[in-house]
């Protein structure tokens, strides 16, 4: 049986100095083209390169820099192999790798079964059909070496190089403290909350789901982008982990593509939450919903309604969070989905 989950504190929910955070604007560069290969994953039906078209904001910032990250659009991966010498910027024909080659991004690959692949000297799991998944977060080296050993002992290098990312830094000072920093009265359940979350995405399940296409899961503008930061009071604060897309509350929200919920609950700052597992340690979240109509374990198939758009938690107007983790470390959305939300 499912359930709607819709729980508001209105002691947690802080909306008269934040209004001044609302990121209303955002660079159309921001939109990373996705290129993939029908051969490496089992979606037939994922797209070619695109370039999508810009969407007007809808909210004004004032007095502040608009946050926003840019991402230049003409760095998307080979999604064919070729039969070359390995080297920059080249797929030899063992390796398949596809994705956005940017700092934030979440790359997706093939390898031959029984292959195994190291990502500067670091073991990468593969599932049983040879398919691998890496990441590089916000403020990761440009350069990497990604390698493939073959069963007959052989290897295969390959040099990637990131492009680097630019991050708006919002500084607003003269907050209050309690704006800046929570009270005592609620750390404790913000370290709970942590130790929950970080629960929710420790499974490695076998799942696959991530290798198909992904699909955004609300219709709206872009409100927040990736990689934006505040400093509050001269205090750097945690860089903003997620794409918003604003709708009204109510507004129904969709797996973007399969997943087992390991998470429906309220939390201090991102309100009703829920975790989805795409599989290999991937995971979606979905931040201030106003209402959850899963339960924990259900496994839910891609476009099925999971929520409605919300704001509570530590929100300033209705809007969905959309964040994307391999294991502990968090990657952009946007360069695992393409076109926009609208």
């Amino acid at each position: 049986m499912k359930f709607s989950l819709n729980i508001r504190n209105s002691t947690t929910h802080f909306t008269s100095v934040l209004a001044a955070f609302v990121i209303g604007s955002f660079s159309t560069n921001a939109y990373a083209t996705n290129v993939y290969s029908t051969d490496a994953f089992s979606d037939s039906s994922l797209p070619g390169s695109s370039r999508p078209s810009s969407v007007a904001p809808n909210i004004a910032l004032r007095n502040s820099s608009v946050a926003r990250a840019t991402l230049s659009t003409g760095i998307a991966a080979q999604s064919s192999t070729m039969d070359t010498k390995p080297s920059d910027n080249k797929q030899p024909s063992s390796l398949v790798l596809n994705g956005v080659f940017t700092q934030g991004a979440l790359l997706r690959g093939e390898v031959p079964k029984n292959a195994t692949v190291t990502l500067n000297d670091a073991a990468v799991p593969t599932n049983r059909d040879g398919k691998f998944v890496i990441g590089f977060d916000r403020t990761a080296p440009l350069e990497h070496t990604l390698t493939v050993t073959l069963a007959d002992g052989s290897e295969t290098v390959r040099h990637i190089t990131l492009e680097k990312r630019e991050y708006n830094i919002q500084r607003i000072d003269g907050l209050e403290q309690k704006m800046v920093t929570p009270p005592a009265s609620v750390t404790q359940r913000i370290k709970q909350d942590n130790i929950n979350v970080a629960k929710a995405r420790s499974t490695n399940s076998d799942l696959d789901a991530l290798f198909t296409r992904f699909t955004w899961p609300a219709k709206g503008p872009i409100t927040g982008v990736y990689g934006s930061q505040r400093v509050l009071n001269g205090v750097p604060k945690w860089p903003h982990y997620g794409v918003d897309v604003g709708a009204p509350t109510g507004t129904p929200v969709y797996a973007p593509v399969d997943g087992i919920v390991t998470m429906a609950e309220d939390l201090y700052y991102s309100g009703n939450t829920l975790i989805l597992d795409h599989g290999m340690r991937v995971f979606s979240t979905f931040l201030h919903l106003n209402s959850i109509t899963v339960n924990v374990g259900d496994r839910v198939k891609k476009g099925e309604q999971i929520g409605t758009i919300g704001e509570t938690g530590r929100a300033t107007g209705p809007h969905l969070d959309w964040r994307i983790n391999l294991g502990k470390m968090r990657l952009d959305p946007q360069t695992i989905v393409s076109g926009t939300p609208k």
